[in-house]
């Protein structure tokens, strides 16, 4: 009886064999962070180079990593690849700013006083469920074909998610932080800016980084339907006359360009926000 007891106590308290790959919510070294990192960029790029130099696929539809740069060289040396780049980022950091103009704000205050969230959740609740690419044939009756529309859709897609996310962040402000402002003479105003604020800038600033990728798709389709100029106009003009590396190109782009954005971001969370490294 006491043997089979210890033996059930022994599987029940076993200890785990320490292991620096599957540690849970624990730091890695920097530099197997930084390994795991570069091999994750490199290992897709490796089978893609393995899978065309194999030819079971057509060039034509599968291009090797090589064709891709060259291609991504002569739409560069054309002058055609950096007034594509232009547009789409100042379509998309416009939308984007608009969208981040109006959501913090609303957020915020949507995730501080329940008489704000009773009167606006309802509607961004129906409105964050219709797609905004179905916003199009309006936009385009009332603004034209100009950058407005553009613009706006990209604003339309992402202001309602921005605003949902940041609402959340403030629910999880600890209602003991608020009640020891309170107590300490505070007031509404300083509860807001000197509490809840600057508890939710992490939170701002994820969901902002988040939805920045969704900024992305949105432009992309908005220049496939209406545009000249734009890496989406880009990318529709090669799949029309089939070049399957400007097309490839075109995606890597917008994929590097990502990866900056989001590294930018997450710089400015180390820099603004140091406290949530601890």
């Amino acid at each position: 009886m006491k043997e089979t007891h210890r033996s059930s106590w022994s599987e029940d308290h076993r200890i785990l064999t320490p292991n620096l790959f599957w540690s849970i919510r624990e730091e890695i070294p920097r530099s197997l962070n930084w390994q795991l990192m570069a091999a994750s960029m490199l290992l897709p790029v490796l089978v893609w180079a393995f899978i065309s130099s194999l030819g079971v696929v057509e060039p034509l539809f599968l291009p090797s990593p090589i064709e891709v740069v060259q291609a991504i060289g002569r739409l560069w040396s054309a002058d055609i690849l950096q007034k594509d780049i232009a547009y789409s980022i100042f379509r998309v950091f416009s939308g984007f700013a608009l969208a981040v103009l109006i959501s913090v704000p609303l957020g915020v205050l949507m995730g501080t006083f329940a008489s704000i969230r009773a009167m606006m959740e309802p509607a961004i609740a129906i409105l964050r469920y219709m797609p905004a690419p179905a916003f199009i044939p309006l936009l385009i009756l009332y603004f034209g074909l100009g950058e407005v529309p553009k613009v706006l859709l990209i604003f339309i897609g992402t202001l309602f998610f921005n605003t949902l996310m940041i609402m959340d962040a403030v629910k999880f402000v600890p209602k003991e932080l608020i009640e020891t402002t309170y107590t300490l003479g505070g007031n509404r105003k300083q509860v807001l800016l000197k509490v809840i604020l600057p508890h939710v800038l992490p939170g701002i600033l994820d969901a902002s980084r988040v939805n920045m990728a969704a900024s992305w798709n949105l432009v992309i389709v908005a220049e496939l339907v209406a545009a000249t100029e734009g890496l989406g106009r880009r990318i529709s003009v090669a799949q029309r006359f089939l070049r399957t590396d400007e097309i490839f190109a075109g995606l890597l782009v917008i994929g590097l360009i990502g990866l900056a954005i989001d590294l930018l971001f997450r710089l400015a969370l180390k820099l603004c926000c140091s406290w949530t490294e601890d």
